[in-house]
């Protein structure tokens, strides 16, 4: 696989947006290889349509299935895991923050949590961490 330094750019650059970085990404690794936009649709056997991928490159498409960026993380040589990110995927072992206040379960879970069961949630999380410190 390449090294994802070389295609991020020059040390202290700024980052760019998530909602772009894909995109803009992914253009740079299909031109790193020097494949057009068809090169990629064959390499592929039309599992990414040249179209498709030029919405993703352009950004009017954000967030492709994983199989997707899997199948373009083997085309273009460049990281499976980078490109979940990119794409605003959690990945399983990416390390947390110190800020990070909460797990991937959490995070799905919150949307349908009502008022009082995320109240009582908080409770028992307290009791829970409460125990681990005696």
């Amino acid at each position: 696989m390449t090294e994802i330094k070389e295609r991020e750019g020059a040390p202290g650059s700024a980052a760019p947006t998530q909602a772009n970085s894909l995109g803009a990404f992914i253009k740079k690794a299909r031109q790193d290889v020097s494949m057009s936009l068809r090169n990629v649709e064959e390499a592929t056997n039309k599992e990414v349509s040249n179209g498709y991928l030029s919405q993703l490159e352009s950004g009017k498409i954000s967030k492709p299935s994983p199989h997707i960026l899997y199948t373009l993380s083997t085309v273009l040589t460049v990281d499976y895991e980078t490109l979940m990110q990119r794409a605003g995927y959690i990945l399983p072992n990416a390390p947390r923050t110190e800020r990070a206040t909460h797990g991937r379960a959490a995070t799905f879970a919150i949307d349908s949590l009502t008022a009082d069961e995320e109240t009582q949630l908080l409770e028992y999380l307290t009791f829970l961490r409460s125990k681990k410190k005696k």
